[in-house]
């Protein structure tokens, strides 16, 4: 589907977070998969730790890393000195992933997941908090430590009860892949009912052109592509609000969870939910059609709010 050189779309990524900086952008969101055909960022950490080192303001958060495929100090060491460079302003939402296809090629069991997890973060959560780890006959020490306070660095994702006690019992907000009244209320009784949920709240992945019904004809196979993708890897545990089940382009429309917005249909997006989903990369779209749906952002949307 996309036919800029890989090397462009990465530098376009760091532009558009550099971009994003001095702009009413909040956050810059990566996430993590492995062994996908399209090239989907696999090193979310490496290119965080680009952007941090390019802004100074917005917040460059990792949502989600995929912890039981990695080794809890490497992590550990890694997210620290990203938090150092970023001064508070990264962070990483942790989670268990939802492709049996990831898990093979790391060679780490599928079928113990939860428990690899759990144990996994206590690891890493130890390391951050500068608790000694012993590995290999020899201890490991974080320094220096990370600037952030642990419940600021680190979240908990997921879309299942489990997920909720486990942010509940290590103390951090959690963040479910989907808005569910359930599961908030099984997080904030575990956590006494005190606690903090980040919900999505419909989060549409979105474009912002003069002329949506034509920007439609020139990027819709690169979103239903994106969509396709996506619902390759479902599996009867997975629930997401991204999660789409359009067949084709018009059923994408319908479906409202990509959408392609004119200057004044974002503002009143913002103006009703306090948030938009700006996705400027999704599916191999063309970084100048991305590039432009930014600008008309600045231009046209920014200034009014």
């Amino acid at each position: 589907m996309c036919k800029d050189a890989p090397t462009d779309r990465y530098h376009a990524a760091i532009d558009m977070a550099t971009w994003a900086d001095t702009r009413m952008i909040n956050v810059v969101g990566l996430s993590e998969h492995h062994g996908t055909p399209d090239g989907f960022l696999a090193a979310p950490l490496q290119l965080a730790g680009m952007m941090v080192a390019r802004t100074k303001r917005v917040r460059i958060s990792v949502s989600a890393l995929l912890v039981p495929l990695h080794d809890p100090l490497r992590l550990a060491e890694d997210i620290c000195l990203i938090d150092q460079i970023a001064r508070g302003r990264f962070s990483v939402t942790c989670g268990l992933g939802y492709r049996e296809l990831e898990y093979q090629l790391f060679n780490i069991d599928w079928s113990e997941r939860g428990q690899l997890f759990d144990a996994k973060l206590d690891v890493l959560i130890r390391a951050l908090k500068g608790e000694s780890e012993s590995t290999n006959g020899h201890s490991l020490h974080l320094n220096p430590l990370p600037v952030s306070n642990i419940n600021e660095l680190l979240m908990i994702g997921g879309n299942s009860k489990a997920a909720a006690l486990r942010a509940a019992r290590l103390g951090l907000f959690f963040c479910p892949a989907i808005d569910d009244d359930t599961l908030v209320k099984v997080y904030k009784e575990a956590c006494n009912e005190r606690g903090f949920v980040i919900s999505p709240g419909e989060p549409s992945t979105t474009f912002i052109s003069q002329d949506p019904s034509a920007a439609w004809k020139a990027i819709g196979e690169h979103l239903m592509y994106d969509a396709r993708a996506y619902a390759e890897w479902q599996h009867p545990n997975r629930r997401a609000y991204a999660e789409s089940f359009a067949s084709n382009i018009e059923e994408l429309k319908q479906e409202g969870k990509y959408r392609i917005l004119s200057p004044e249909e974002a503002l009143r997006s913002i103006e009703n939910t306090g948030s938009l989903h700006l996705a400027p990369l999704t599916g191999g779209v063309p970084i100048d059609i991305g590039w432009e749906s930014l600008r008309l952002f600045e231009d046209h949307v920014q200034p009014y709010l």
